[in-house]
């Protein structure tokens, strides 16, 4: 619909683009104070590259005819609608929120993602949902895959990492076929994915991130007689933290037998008959895998608009203190995407969510900007789940290890205070 969808003509317009921690949040708190669209279509999977996009026109046809897909879909690609075919290509739409770090819980426990997937209609019942990738950004106006045109008065940018999971490449190109994800797949797909850990004898992941860890961690604990091999390319753990957090993870992990290889990375494109070779010439054999290394900047999608000179080197978009794009009345950014000094942690997208929202409430009563709230930078907090009842917390310098931390984050991982934050009830009774 060209202009945008249908609402109420007296208030102000605010799109969200991004239906994760940040974008959720700020549009669940902003729904009825103003007309509310939010844009969704989290990234999963590149299948083919921009650059690599020329002239590669007759393998995208093969593929559509492969996948039984509309063959007039890439022939219109030519013209206006390239980009679109570029999103169907790259991302899978989905038309849920999910609790991103309640996800490696639902792998060993699936019944739990009954309660961190959640449906955007649940907590947005007075918003307009868009399921489409947002392709370009003009100075009031948005445009989707599909071509459509949504005005904004004003507009939040919550697009954060891409979302490439801990699932294997090949459980995620099987969901193209299925086209639009749903609640119900989504949470098939875990009980897919428990049911290849339950049958699995060894089991690698890639990556010592927080992801990695945490999952070894769930793993180690739920299914202890299973051998869980972690690959990491970097020289310890938990880079993003200190050594010491590092070396307690570490020492946790090894004191669950944990094997854990520093200081190499993993060829998953030549896999074969379960061997997997690593960079340093070693041959690990597993019978599945789970990829976890680090998510690029859900920002690539704004490198040729308006806001192309907001984006710094690092691809991340410049906020100043109240949390707009620098040298923006009207835009703001939040969530991981923003180059804010801080950890990149779900509940400072949270705290963003709330300072942004309190901004547009003021700004669409007329208030005066300069008592716009000001959003600090979080002091130094990280907590690494290590199982279902112990973790690795780092504040500032002081470490802490055990039931402690654990009683903080890792027993019910927060879903039952972000559903309250959504306006649900914390459990499903």
């Amino acid at each position: 619909m060209e202009g945008g969808l249908g609402g109420d003509e007296k208030k102000k317009k605010v799109v969200v683009v991004g239906g994760g921690v940040a974008g959720s949040l700020v549009a669940k708190t902003l729904q009825d104070h103003a007309h509310v669209v939010l844009i969704d279509s989290r990234k999963f999977l590149t299948l083919v590259s921009k650059n690599s996009f020329k002239g590669c026109l007759p393998l995208l046809v093969k593929l559509l005819i492969v996948l039984q897909l509309p063959v007039s879909t890439a022939a219109s690609s030519q013209h206006a609608s390239k980009s679109a075919l570029w999103s169907m290509l790259y991302g899978i739409w989905k038309e849920y929120f999910e609790i991103p770090w309640a996800s490696l819980r639902s792998l060993v426990e699936p019944s739990f993602a009954e309660r961190s997937v959640i449906n955007h209609s649940e907590y947005l019942p007075n918003a307009d949902i868009v399921i489409a990738a947002a392709t370009n950004v003009t100075e009031s106006e948005i445009l989707t895959e599909q071509g459509q045109l949504i005005e904004y008065d004003y507009l939040v940018i919550a697009t954060g990492h891409v979302d490439t999971g801990a699932l294997a490449r090949s459980e995620k190109l099987s969901h193209y076929q299925a086209g639009l994800k749903t609640r119900t797949k989504k949470l098939s797909q875990y009980q897919s994915e428990h049911q290849k850990i339950k049958s699995s004898n060894t089991i690698l992941i890639v990556g010592g991130g927080p992801t990695g860890v945490e999952l070894a961690g769930e793993i180690a604990v739920d299914f202890p007689d299973k051998k869980v091999i972690v690959v990491h390319r970097g020289s310890r753990l938990l880079e993003f933290i200190g050594h010491r957090a590092s070396r307690k993870a570490l020492d946790w992990l090894t004191s669950k037998k944990v094997e854990v290889i520093l200081g190499q990375s993993v060829n998953l494109s030549s896999v074969s008959d379960g061997a997997y070779q690593t960079s340093g010439g070693e041959t690990i054999t597993a019978d599945c895998h789970f990829n976890c290394t680090g998510k690029p900047m859900g920002s690539s999608w704004l490198r040729e608009t308006v806001l192309k000179n907001s984006l710094d080197i690092h691809g991340r978009l410049m906020v100043d203190e109240n949390l707009r794009v620098k040298g923006r009345t009207n835009v703001f950014g939040i969530g991981d995407i923003t180059d804010l000094p801080e950890i990149k942690q779900g509940y400072l997208a949270h705290r963003h969510a709330q300072v942004a929202a309190k901004n547009l409430k003021l700004l669409m009563a007329g208030g005066e900007e300069r008592k716009m709230g000001i959003y600090k930078p979080a002091w130094p907090l990280a907590i690494v789940s290590l199982g279902r009842n112990e973790a690795v917390m780092q504040i500032f310098f002081l470490t802490i290890i055990g039931w402690i931390p654990g009683m903080i984050k890792s027993r019910d991982l927060f879903v039952g205070k972000t559903r309250k934050q959504l306006g649900l009830k914390p459990d499903l009774l």
